[in-house]
């Protein structure tokens, strides 16, 4: 997998095409969650329905249409990353607040996946092509952030490997676990941290970062997360 890391610049008119894809993300998370709260008990809402609502706001909101389909999509499954969570913690009963889901207000980042966007072979130029009009960006900084294989994820519970893209932030396995990947991540290094009698071996190096101001571009294997200059 390799990880791309950049700072961008761009002319005024995109930063606020990029705040407007920021602010339809935020729209269709709360409307997402809307359509949650509303749907009567017996619906057993799942990931799918959310997607599935996500187009239909796609057919009815032109400003929604014109962000790429897959970064609604991606809005969609926060939505539900956030709904699942508070279901896994009134299933483990977990004391105090359970993390009821809340309507969003400050959301500073949109996720491209696999499509709506197009980086140039230079690495120095990113062109983003939904209807958003953000267009094509200058990239900055270092590009190559780190690169390293990723074949398949070790599930906790009943240790099978399953391959999955890095976009894929949740995985429901067959024997019934459900993990966000970093939590399982954690879970296995601090495995494999036990079964070696807990003396340390890292072998992590430091890289060095631009520190100019504008908006983060994050590509880890086909992702885009584009974040809002104004934090």
């Amino acid at each position: 997998m390799l990880v791309l890391e950049y700072k961008v610049q761009a002319k005024q008119a995109q930063y606020r095409a990029i705040d407007e894809a920021i602010r339809t993300v935020q729209f269709i998370r709360n409307k997402c969650l809307r359509y949650w709260m509303d749907a009567p008990r017996q619906a057993n809402l799942k990931r799918f329905d959310l997607n599935k609502y996500s187009t239909e706001l796609r057919n009815e909101f032109t400003f929604v249409k014109d962000l790429n389909s897959m970064a609604c999509q991606a809005s969609a499954e926060r939505t539900w990353i956030a709904i699942n969570r508070f279901y896994d913690n009134c299933k483990s009963k977990k004391p105090g607040k359970k993390g009821y889901p809340r309507f969003q207000k400050d959301n500073r980042s949109v996720e491209y996946k696999t499509s709506g966007w197009k980086l140039h072979k230079s690495k120095r130029r990113l062109t983003i092509t939904d209807n958003k009009g953000i267009g094509e960006l200058k990239l900055l900084g270092k590009w190559d952030i780190h690169t390293y294989p990723v074949q398949a994820i070790k599930r906790v519970r009943c240790k099978r490997l399953v391959k999955k893209s890095l976009s894929t932030r949740t995985h429901v396995c067959q024997c019934g676990c459900t993990l966000h990947r970093d939590t399982n991540a954690a879970v296995n290094i601090l495995l494999k941290a036990k079964s070696r009698g807990g003396h340390p071996r890292s072998n992590a190096k430091g890289v060095a970062a631009s520190t100019l101001f504008g908006v983060t571009l994050v590509e880890q294997v086909a992702t885009v997360n584009l974040e809002s200059p104004r934090l």
